[in-house]
């Protein structure tokens, strides 16, 4: 058994698509071997639903079969834009070389001729499973590129330039401000200064994080430290918009994770919840137990909530998640895509509840 495939954190799924029983057998016997998960299946419409339902890694198809041939499925599977990147090796008693290149051009990658010997099959399939996975990266790499220049050349902008404005204004002789005014203006000056920075910080340690050049440092930590440490950097926004934070943690509460991290964590969560809670608003802070010996964290506020189809892009690095706060707060959402990652860094999972109008509560799990 290929152990290197099997101890994969993701084990790739290969549809297979015959409509000989002995073949889908002998094929699924082939792969289960080398440690693949399989879905074999005896036509080609069928082959299509489980496709679009599943979305396999690889597929092996046949071209003979009784209601649509391989050609023609292998069409459709380039036309649906979910799938069109999945690659399909033909596998078929045909041998004339027309028919590898009419399979070559419908899409294929690749084409074994029938009767197939195990080791050949192993061999195609690692190679194009390998290609596919490198280009799936590929893509990640691209999306990551993409949020930097947004990042960038949108979002950091927008707050530069009200920063300049700020500034100039206040330094603009011909004004005359009273002192409830300028005391106004100056904490907008620095409001949109510290917005700036925690947007400069989480961008740095997401590049650190994509790079892999952050360090890791986990240890025991009381959770009763380290929030009234993050509470400081957010109780101006707090106090501004009138916000009571309640905190509900027991004075003996333990993790074990790194600090730096659980302080991120935290502080983006909080600054989130501020964010898009109204003036006079709640937002509650408290943990328990769960069943595998974890501490469930939970972030919940009064705000305004989100619906279904926000919820589901939360967490999309290439997702549109710039959302302005109810007091003209810029985000980027960097931040909780950062706290997700910092979660998972340290063995725990990060998710959200929301209704539209009615708040929304995060919850991290983090081991003790």
């Amino acid at each position: 058994m290929n152990n290197n495939v099997a101890s994969a954190s993701t084990i790739p799924n290969i549809l297979i698509v015959d409509d000989v029983s002995t073949n889908l057998k002998i094929l699924g016997a082939i792969l289960k071997d080398s440690g693949y998960k399989v879905r074999p299946v005896p036509h080609g419409m069928l082959a299509l639903q489980a496709a679009e339902r599943e979305k396999p890694d690889l597929i092996l198809l046949d071209i003979m079969m009784p209601d649509i041939d391989g050609y023609e499925v292998c069409r459709r599977l380039k036309e649906n834009s979910k799938l069109c990147d999945v690659p399909i090796i033909f596998i078929s008693a045909l041998s004339d070389p027309d028919d590898i290149v009419r399979a070559l051009n419908a899409g294929g990658v690749d084409y074994i001729t029938k009767p197939f010997r195990a080791e050949e099959v192993k061999a195609r399939v690692a190679t194009h499973l390998k290609l596919y996975k490198q280009s799936e990266e590929l893509q990640e790499l691209n999306a990551t590129k993409d949020k930097f220049f947004s990042i960038i050349a949108h979002d950091l902008r927008g707050p530069l330039s009200g920063l300049i404005g700020l500034a100039e204004l206040m330094t603009d002789e011909t004004q005359q401000f009273e002192p409830d005014e300028k005391k106004d203006l100056m904490y907008d000056l620095r409001n949109s200064a510290r917005n700036i920075y925690n947007l400069l910080e989480n961008l740095l340690e997401w590049s650190q994080m994509q790079r892999q050049q952050i360090s890791f440092t986990p240890r025991i930590l009381s959770l009763y430290e380290i929030v009234p440490d993050v509470l400081k950097i957010v109780t101006e926004l707090a106090r501004k918009k009138a916000i009571e934070i309640i905190v509900d943690i027991p004075s003996d509460e333990k993790v074990f994770a790194d600090t730096n991290m659980l302080q991120t964590i935290i502080r983006n969560l909080l600054t989130n919840a501020i964010k898009f809670t109204p003036q006079n608003g709640q937002i509650t802070i408290s943990t328990s137990h769960i069943e595998d010996k974890s501490v469930l964290f939970m972030v919940k506020d009064s705000g305004i909530g989100m619906n279904i189809e926000m919820i589901e892009n939360l967490f999309k690095l290439d997702a549109k998640n710039s959302r302005v706060g109810l007091d003209g707060e810029m985000g980027t959402g960097l931040g909780l895509l950062l706290s997700k990652e910092f979660v998972e860094k340290n063995g725990g999972k990060l998710w959200v509840e929301s209704k539209e109008g009615n708040g929304s509560a995060f919850y991290f799990t983090i081991p003790q």
